[in-house]
């Protein structure tokens, strides 16, 4: 595989420094440029960044100069973690100029010719870039991740929809406090406190949960169709968020049946032995007690979904936790395994 020049879009805030620090020896991509506001631009990454992952700047790129974000920059891909305002100003405009942009904003999730990948779940929409260059007259494309909290339930609920069909289904998240950014919550108001609100998260999660596991006819997008209601709270953890998910499946399938499914399951990178992808993509844990955050968010170096307590649930039949990190699979990580896909499947 050749060496791809890469950018990253946004590269000073949270999840810009976790696709910072994943691709640090990456054997496909090497960081050509980072971006930054204007008010940053020209300063040293090193200097500008207050950087939060628990490790010192990566000496390969410390002392790179930020750029402002712009159309022609010299990357041939470009990993977009930018503010919304910013995503909607550049995302597009990059991709008109030849580049492949992996964003991890929310702008472009949704449209009807834009890819919303996980890359183990529905790697044929990928397809969808060649409707979307030819419609656009782009040379290069735009794909998305999904929401950080969607993402580890869509791949936990992925291989239950195939085996038994999803009739309904309901989740409630709490959610790190990474997920906010930096500074993200104040600290009076994450302290002893759990925050049942958290801005369009709900909305998003049930919306992109329907893309990510319907299909991809060859023309458009089509939905999976089921009822699926999510309560999203914000808690006081650092990374991982952790799901409590009830699924009324079809054929009403024991909780050992859907145990062997999720711990079989495999998708297109471990076929393809990505250098990103999970060796185990669902991880199921027998302990009653597990999944934790502090224990298991590291699980695959981040980029599992770790599955525990599958039991029988009264009312729609099957229940179980779900968690994963929300800053590695849940984004950054999540584009960047979507990238490698692309790339080893010829898509840019």
């Amino acid at each position: 595989m050749k060496k791809y020049r890469v950018a990253v879009l946004g590269a000073t805030g949270t999840v810009g420094q976790r696709f910072v620090q994943l691709l640090q020896g990456h054997p496909w991509f090497e960081i050509s440029a980072l971006t930054t506001s204007e008010r940053s631009a020209g300063k040293r990454y090193g200097d500008a960044v207050r950087w939060h992952i628990g490790e010192q700047v990566p000496e390969a790129v410390a002392g790179l100069t930020l750029e402002p974000t712009r159309a022609d920059l010299d990357a041939d891909l470009c990993f977009s973690a930018l503010p919304v305002h910013a995503a909607e100003e550049w995302e597009a405009a990059l991709a008109a100029t030849g580049h492949h942009v992996f964003s991890n904003v929310k702008n472009h999730r949704m449209d009807a010719d834009v890819p919303l990948i996980i890359a183990e779940v529905n790697p044929e929409h990928a397809q969808a870039v060649k409707v979307q260059r030819a419609g656009r007259g782009w040379s290069g494309s735009l794909v998305t991740n999904g929401n950080c909290s969607t993402i580890h339930f869509a791949l936990a609920a992925a291989p239950l929809h195939r085996a038994f069909g999803i009739r309904r289904a309901v989740v409630t998240t709490m959610q790190a406090l990474s997920g906010a950014g930096y500074p993200g919550v104040a600290s009076l108001d994450a302290v002893d406190n759990v925050v049942p609100f958290i801005g369009g998260e709900e909305e998003k999660m049930e919306a992109e949960t329907m893309k990510f596991l319907g299909g991809w006819d060859g023309a458009r997008f089509v939905p999976a169709e089921f009822p699926f209601s999510a309560h999203c709270n914000r808690v006081s953890v650092r990374d991982g968020h952790t799901e409590t998910v009830s699924l009324e499946l079809g054929g009403a399938p024991s909780a050992g049946a859907v145990i062997e499914c999720l711990r079989a399951f495999r998708g297109r990178p471990q076929e393809l032995a990505l250098p990103s992808a999970p060796a185990r993509p669902i991880i199921v844990r027998d302990e009653p007690d597990r999944p934790q955050p502090i224990l298991d968010r590291d699980a695959e170096r981040g980029m599992a979904s770790v599955v525990g307590r599958v039991r029988p649930d009264a009312v729609l039949g099957m229940k179980f936790v779900v968690l994963g990190h929300n800053t590695i699979r849940g984004a950054a990580g999540a584009s960047i395994l979507n990238a490698e896909l692309f790339a080893a499947e010829g898509l840019v």
